[in-house]
């Protein structure tokens, strides 16, 4: 009956074990698939390649790799798809974390507006020369044109000041830069709901006591169910 007993309790923390490297794998693949867009690996000569080695980074296909800590995963902080025949870019989410890309020599047509969002440490981007700088030259703090390549290097703060009160979000809310030409609004200390216009602490008891107590009963509802079945048999 202990046994059992002890089994029943492990398995909420086996559950949420399960979940974290599930999440874990998700992110490592699609971040796999970023750096194997096309063929080749990043070149040494390469701006990428240059990047990465300056910063004692590791290749990965078409991605450098790095870990700022021993506690944190290894993650992209330079993707190299130039030359890769593009037409079209869309989805790089799982490079949200990179610095520096470079989209070179290929024949795009079109890159989505929410291509690039979240790409909040992105620094240097390397485009075929038709194609503009994400969010538009004025969020970035210098453009130019060279060798038949578009550079947009220093990418500019959407807000007015980083963590401060901006004309950008409602009152009562805080700005913060969320990728080329896009910022994101939080609700500064002490407001909460729409537009943050309720003031006070977010009552997380009263949102979250009734879903943790119906969780518990219910989950106490099945694990005595499940035992009077296996007494039965």
């Amino acid at each position: 009956m202990k046994m059992k007993a002890g089994c029943s309790q492990l398995k909420p923390v086996v559950a949420i074990l399960i979940f974290n490297l599930c999440f874990y794998a998700s992110y490592q693949l699609t971040e796999l698939q970023v750096c194997k867009l096309c063929g080749g690996t990043v070149l040494n000569g390469t701006e990428v390649g240059k990047f990465c080695s300056s910063v004692a980074g590791r290749i990965d296909g078409r991605c450098c790799m790095r870990n700022d800590n021993t506690s944190d995963p290894e993650h992209i902080i330079g993707v190299d798809l130039s030359n890769c025949s593009l037409t079209h870019v869309e989805d790089l989410q799982g490079a949200s974390t990179a610095l520096m890309i470079d989209l070179s020599l290929n024949p795009i047509v079109n890159i989505s507006e929410t291509a690039f969002q979240a790409f909040v440490e992105l620094n240097y981007m390397i485009l075929p020369q038709d194609i503009v700088c994400p969010g538009g030259n004025n969020s970035w703090e210098k453009v130019e044109v060279k060798e038949g390549k578009r550079l947009c290097e220093g990418q500019k703060d959407m807000c007015n000041q980083t963590g401060q009160l901006s004309i950008n979000c409602p009152e009562n809310s805080l700005c913060a830069p969320y990728g080329p030409g896009f910022f994101e609004c939080s609700c500064a200390d002490n407001y909460h709901g729409y537009k943050c216009l309720r003031e006070g602490e977010f009552p997380t008891l009263q949102v979250f006591g009734p879903l943790g107590a119906s969780t518990v009963v219910i989950s106490v509802l099945l694990w005595v169910t499940q035992r009077r079945k296996a007494k039965s048999l």
